[in-house]
């Protein structure tokens, strides 16, 4: 039971998981509030250049991306709301990525997150 996990910088957090386009495409909009430890992971079928944005999103997040290894490439860190709908600015990922972990923004400055960190997969997330 339980929600799956994933372990960045030593810590372990809870996440949903974005698989489908649809999943991917809502992610984290209309919420009010992200609990502390937890996140989500968005898992793509290719490792290519990934581009996030904040439309109909409520809280500041930090956007970590992650090569098919698992490693970070890049990282848009207190990534504001927006409520400005298709007018909202997107936030690319400085190299290609197959994993995208979203958590509350400062997250990555408190772990000290440095491109290269590994991205930890809980049993029950397929990574292939």
């Amino acid at each position: 039971g339980g929600l799956p996990w994933v372990e960045v910088g030593g810590e372990r957090f809870c996440v949903e998981l974005a698989v489908t386009p649809e999943e991917r495409a809502r992610g984290l909009m209309f919420r009010d509030s992200l609990p502390k430890g937890h996140g989500m992971v968005f898992l793509f079928e290719q490792e290519e250049y990934q581009s996030f944005w904040m439309k109909n999103t409520r809280i500041p997040l930090d956007i970590l991306y992650f090569d098919a290894e698992r490693r970070l490439v890049s990282a848009s860190e207190r990534t504001p709301p927006c409520r400005l709908g298709d007018r909202c600015p997107s936030y690319p990922s400085d190299g290609p990525a197959k994993y995208v972990l979203e958590l509350n923004a400062g997250e990555a400055a408190r772990l000290g997150l440095q491109r290269g960190a590994e991205l930890k997969f809980g049993p029950g997330i397929a990574a292939d």
